[in-house]
């Protein structure tokens, strides 16, 4: 599913026109972000454009952040809600959604200094941070890189990984014979860019969407032609397949050291998690060791798949209010 929805850039151009009877039938209870052709606001970070939405004028500022290849979109049910009682801001992590395809190194610590300038800039006081999957631990590293932008954090089916019991390999460097290591290192590197351009391009295909969609919702009937459209639509991008490469390659081949256990353990600040029963990416346990190792931290398990602020996002807002209510003295 991450790879899956690596290549989502959603587009607006023909979101609406595509949208089947089924999804007109489950948006009508609930208020829905307005696709806009070129996109909301944009906020010049660094040298590149990052697209954002902004919605609501009162209440405690609540930044969304969407998972790995969604955008702001994917909180396409949550904003207008609770927009009624709260600032909400969501942005477009770079390389994702309407903001730049950029090509350069992605890192770990990337998207959390995206954030930080984010909510140093544009919402202009700390926040709420809301995160879905890698979206939920890339929120949970920026509370602990910067406290002090982080009023209090919700994570709704987030990524990550706890601390291995293994022992670690270490492999000695070659110190006799390399003469033929940056040939071979070189063949490796093609061969992995080819291997993932290729599942780029077979990935970017409406079935196969689909199919990734249904393996992470519980309720299918969510998987709606607008989802996979917005996620179809964002491949046409020129840079795409480059920006799925880097950032593939770089997860994949060269992880983070930085541990949930690690996140948790430097953590200081109220936590909501928000948990799908019915994520076939990671059980419910993973949730029970989160609020084990974070005392202070309210669990609330969903009957849901790995997004529930989409695929139930009435349930999402109320519980994200209500929590948010139950902690205006410390805000």
């Amino acid at each position: 599913m991450a790879m899956a929805m690596a290549v989502a850039v959603f587009h607006p151009d023909r979101l609406r026109c595509s949208s089947s009877h089924k999804q007109q039938e489950f948006v009508s209870s609930a208020p829905e972000l307005v696709l806009k052709k070129g996109g909301h606001n944009y906020w010049q970070w660094q040298e590149h454009k990052i697209h954002y939405v902004r919605q609501g004028h009162k209440g405690v500022p609540i930044l969304l952040v969407h998972g790995f290849g969604a955008s702001v979109y994917h909180w396409r049910y949550n904003i207008p809600e609770l927009a009624k009682t709260h600032e909400v801001f969501a942005l477009d992590l770079l390389g994702f959604g309407w903001s730049d395809k950029a090509l350069i190194e992605y890192d770990p610590q990337l998207w959390s200094r995206q954030i930080a300038d984010f909510v140093k800039q544009v919402v202009k006081r700390p926040a709420v941070i809301v995160g879905n999957s890698i979206g939920g631990l890339t929120s949970l590293q920026t509370a602990v890189l910067y406290p002090d932008l982080v009023a209090a954090l919700a994570l709704v089916n987030p990524a990550g990984r706890f601390q291995s019991r293994k022992a670690q390999v270490i492999v000695e460097k070659p110190t006799k014979n390399t003469a033929g290591w940056p040939a071979f290192f070189k063949a490796r590197d093609w061969a992995r860019r080819e291997a993932l351009l290729f599942v780029f391009k077979q990935l970017n295909q409406r079935s196969r969407i689909q199919a990734a969609l249904n393996n992470v919702y519980r309720d299918k009937s969510h998987v709606d032609e607008f989802l996979i459209d917005s996620i179809l639509e964002p491949a046409a991008d020129p840079n795409a397949a480059e920006v799925f490469y880097r950032m593939i390659s770089r997860f994949l081949f060269q992880p983070s050291d930085l541990s949930l256990e690690k996140l948790l353990r430097d953590l200081d600040c109220p936590l909501l998690v928000l948990w799908g029963e019915s994520d076939p990416l990671a059980p419910s346990s993973k949730a029970d060791k989160i609020q084990a190792l974070y005392n202070d931290a309210t669990l609330v398990k969903l009957q849901a798949g790995h997004c529930p602020h989409d695929e139930i996002p009435a349930q999402v807002n109320a519980r994200l209010t209500s929590w948010i209510a139950s902690l205006e003295n410390l805000l």
